[in-house]
């Protein structure tokens, strides 16, 4: 059973680049709304760690359960290796911790005093299931082992958007150096109706990566408003059989699968960003 709250969880904190604010939500108990600089960054529920609430996440669970089954990682043995380039409230890893018995994962977080509040409230795992690594992300990837990691996430925003170093050629073949074989490069790509940054991405990942696909629902495809597109990269086969698209169907908010060819068609004229 997870211990509730501390009293004093919701309000307002003081940290390195600005405010963080924590608040409840309405819709649950224990349930808890992270906003960095007035803008939303992560949902926690502190007595399910299984559960996430903003849709982008949920798009990337069948990322998870189809291409890297829970049941063949037992904790010993095997062990999933993840990154996490952007912590916020780790609603993520907390939700890979609470599915893959002793999974081995570090959050690269740039501010320390966030890093911090988030460790002391929302009860994630500690070291060496979780470890916190308080640095600059493009900074950070580069130093780490070749082969080294299963899954990377890059969730980095600076206000909305994510900052441009984390989206070129340069900074795609990093992650490709750094995951092992059969590993999978997932980005959380958010953008406005006209959708030049997410096609610009697409260019990028289609220069560097083998196999590219992007999850978004139909709407922000279609360029009706902002919102968040879900990329994932790989040299091998992606796992994106009839379950996982089923899976992205059947979501809260229903997602569309877009992978091949159609990728490229997405991306259309858009040049890589180049470093």
């Amino acid at each position: 059973m997870a211990r509730d709250a501390a009293p004093t969880l919701v309000g307002s904190y003081p940290i390195d680049t600005g405010l963080a604010e924590i608040e409840s939500d309405p819709y649950g108990a224990n349930r808890y709304i992270l906003k960095v600089n007035g803008v939303p960054s992560s949902h926690v529920d502190l007595d399910d760690p299984g559960y996430l609430d903003f849709e982008y996440m949920r798009w990337m669970e069948p990322i998870f359960l189809t291409g890297y089954p829970p049941e063949d990682y037992d904790g010993r043995a095997r062990k999933l290796r993840v990154l996490h380039l952007g912590g916020g409230g780790c609603s993520m890893a907390r939700w890979v911790a609470s599915r893959y018995e002793n999974a081995r994962q570090v959050v690269v977080e740039l501010d320390a005093k966030l890093a911090e509040l988030v460790r002391t409230n929302f009860q994630v795992p500690r070291a060496p299931l979780v470890r916190l690594r308080v640095g600059d992300a493009g900074q950070v990837l580069p130093t780490l082992s070749e082969d080294s990691r299963d899954i990377i996430i890059r969730d980095v925003f600076a206000g909305s958007t994510t900052p441009r170093q984390l989206t070129t050629v340069g900074y795609a073949r990093q992650a490709q150096r750094v995951l092992d074989a059969g590993g999978v490069y997932i980005l959380n790509c958010g953008d406005t109706a006209d959708l030049a940054g997410a096609r610009a991405e697409a260019a990028t990942l289609l220069s560097v990566f083998k196999h590219v696909a992007l999850i978004a629902d139909p709407p922000m495809l279609k360029g009706r408003r902002y919102g968040n597109i879900v990329f994932l990269a790989g040299d091998e086969p992606l796992a994106l059989g009839p379950a996982f698209e089923r899976s992205l169907r059947t979501a809260p908010l229903p997602a569309q699968l877009v992978s091949d060819s159609a990728v490229a068609r997405f991306a259309g004229s858009a040049a890589p960003i180049e470093d």
